[in-house]
């Protein structure tokens, strides 16, 4: 099976939809002719519209699998995944974002509590909170402590 990606005007992802291999291209079957033209012609009348790149599960080809919001950047032809936070970069590798703050130590002490850490893109920091919750905990990435907020 063939995997589009149906992108929207800023070329994030809608939609990835599967088709046979068996779709005629002007160079033979579809499952044999990786990004090929025609295969997104075929989506493109066949799904009534939209605009249309072929993408592989197995990132073969365009970077990586497209997904519901992950982003085709036409200049590079590939595919990115997608970019939850403004401040975050793009890795060497351009297969995930990273933050600008590495992800915190845990310590035992802190365990007990079972934070759940997130980030914190107002304050560009990690933070721990409880079960309710409510933000207990600041990573300090300079000191490479937990401090109560």
């Amino acid at each position: 099976m063939a995997n589009f990606a149906e992108l929207n005007e800023n070329n994030y992802v809608l939609r990835v939809v599967r088709v046979g291999n068996d779709v005629p291209t002007s160079n033979g079957p579809l499952g044999e002719n990786n990004m090929h033209p025609d295969g997104e012609e075929w989506c493109k009348k066949f799904f009534k519209g939209g605009k249309w790149k072929q993408t592989s599960f197995h990132n073969e080809f365009r970077n990586i699998g497209a997904a519901v919001g992950s982003y085709y950047n036409a200049d590079t032809d590939e595919f990115y995944p997608r970019k939850d936070y403004e401040s975050w970069v793009l890795s060497e590798d351009k297969k995930q974002w990273k933050p600008p703050i590495e992800y915190p130590i845990i310590p035992e002490n802190l365990n007990e509590f079972n934070p759940l850490v997130s980030w914190d893109e107002a304050n560009l920091r990690w933070i721990g909170s409880n079960d309710n919750g409510q933000t207990i905990f600041a990573w300090d990435s300079i000191n490479k402590t937990w401090g109560a907020i």
